[in-house]
């Protein structure tokens, strides 16, 4: 080797040297000490390419991505809980029962400690009763949920904020009534919250639950107008949601499992203008998976910095309370389940129907200072519309579909509170002294 030669190779060491730490993310590795622990799991839950859709109903020919289900297992000393997220429209009753069976038969956690939430797909199948794709979905998610109990190991949980700008309010006041319209000036949640869950073992996550406020409804009919499907996408498809999901997993690798938690989106959808909206794309369906994708992998990886790592804890309590009510309804009272789950700082309360986004920023206003509030819809159950006591002034489309009196709203809200409480256990009662 000449001394041009040793000159060239000194250089190239001392480049690779000095940014070693580029190429040897998977040696990086960081300390975990936390008495909670976690599984994961994600599952292929598509159904025969022939089977209709629901929420737009419109014909098929074939699936263009897979519908998943992801099952997250948590656990600390005292209690053990499941998220569960699936694909579809809605996670009606039946098929919550279905599924914590299911998930407490493999797993032992306490049925009533298992959260079943859907992304409100409307690309994908209904529940029909006594259907075999039902039974084979209970039996792969069952089967996921065992497999995740067994690889249950110590984590620690981050936390990020992003936004998105695909999501927007669909409903517009004119001359007192309400009205179908893309309103860029109602109200709208674009704050993408994500959870990432960390074994330590290297800088990829080994679990990222993303949580935005937007229905899935890229690939459905629109105003049949405008080309290319007038009819809506002919495809089964996970939509947005399901886009994004890919999207940060191909970021991490096959070790990061991701879940999508719908958000308060009962008047809340993707920005494509028509008349009054259009069905989406390719591209479109590019923009809004990606977007949300970028937002979700900006937010986890700040939260691996050191300094957000210094914030995490080691000790997270795990708690978790439900309760079934009845609301005021139209033609009968409508069963109501909601649910409080806390782990750690965090707090998720869920809702059984397609709550408006009013209803996650007033929860989230009342519990902001007590913990990190996950707001959640299509959860446990499936009621339709939930709507704001104001919004039944103005009528409109999710009013009018709503099985629910206004007087529902203080009920729901006065019983989530009493949940939050239950779990943050932060509230001691008072009562004045009886003479």
């Amino acid at each position: 080797m000449n001394s041009s030669e040793i000159r060239a190779f000194s250089v190239v060491a001392s480049f690779l040297f000095a940014f070693s730490p580029l190429f040897a993310d998977e040696a990086f590795q960081f300390r975990v000490e936390s008495n909670l622990k976690a599984g994961v799991a994600k599952v292929d839950i598509t159904p025969p390419a022939d089977t209709p859709v629901v929420g737009h109903v419109r014909p098929t020919n074939g699936v263009r991505d897979p519908l998943r289900a992801g099952i997250l297992l948590i656990a600390n000393e005292q209690t053990q809980a499941a998220i569960v997220t699936v694909d579809l429209i809605d996670a009606p009753t039946e098929m919550v029962e279905m599924l914590r069976d299911a998930i407490s038969q493999g797993t032992g956690t306490p049925p009533e400690n298992v959260l079943v939430a859907a992304s409100h797909n409307h690309s994908g199948p209904g529940w029909v009763r006594e259907a075999a794709w039902n039974r084979e979905t209970t039996a792969k998610i069952g089967a996921a949920a065992a497999a995740a109990a067994k690889e249950m190991r110590p984590v620690t949980i981050g936390y990020g904020e992003d936004r998105i700008d695909f999501n927007i309010n669909r409903r517009k006041v004119i001359n007192g009534r309400a009205v179908v319209r893309l309103n860029p000036e109602g109200p709208c949640d674009h704050r993408v919250k994500v959870l990432r869950i960390d074994d330590g073992r290297s800088l990829e996550p080994m679990a990222v639950l993303m949580h935005a406020v937007c229905h899935p409804c890229v690939f459905t009919w629109g105003d049949k107008l405008t080309p290319p499907f007038p009819g809506g996408f002919p495809k089964i498809t996970a939509d947005f949601p399901g886009e994004a999901q890919t999207f940060v997993e191909s970021i991490y690798g096959p070790k990061t499992k991701t879940l999508f938690l719908q958000g308060c989106a009962g008047d809340i959808r993707p920005n494509l203008p028509g008349v009054p909206y259009r069905c989406g794309d390719e591209a479109d369906i590019k923009w809004t998976g990606r977007n949300l994708g970028c937002a979700v992998v900006r937010a986890a990886d700040r939260s691996v910095v050191r300094e957000e790592l210094s914030k995490r804890k080691t000790i997270y309590p795990l708690k978790c309370a439900t309760s079934i009510i009845e609301l005021p309804g139209k033609q009968e009272k409508q069963r109501c389940e909601l649910q409080a789950l806390r782990i750690g700082d965090f707090l998720l309360l869920t809702m059984p129907g397609e709550p408006m986004v009013e209803y996650g920023l007033q929860i989230e206003q009342a519990i902001a200072d007590r913990a990190i509030p996950i707001v959640i819809g299509y959860a446990n159950g499936s009621l339709g519309y939930i709507c704001t006591a104001e919004s039944h002034q103005y009528g409109g489309y999710e009013p009018n579909m709503s099985p629910l009196l206004p007087e529902a709203e203080p009920v729901i809200l006065d019983e989530l509170g009493r949940l939050a409480d239950k779990v943050l256990a932060d509230v001691f009662e008072s009562f004045k002294p009886t003479k």
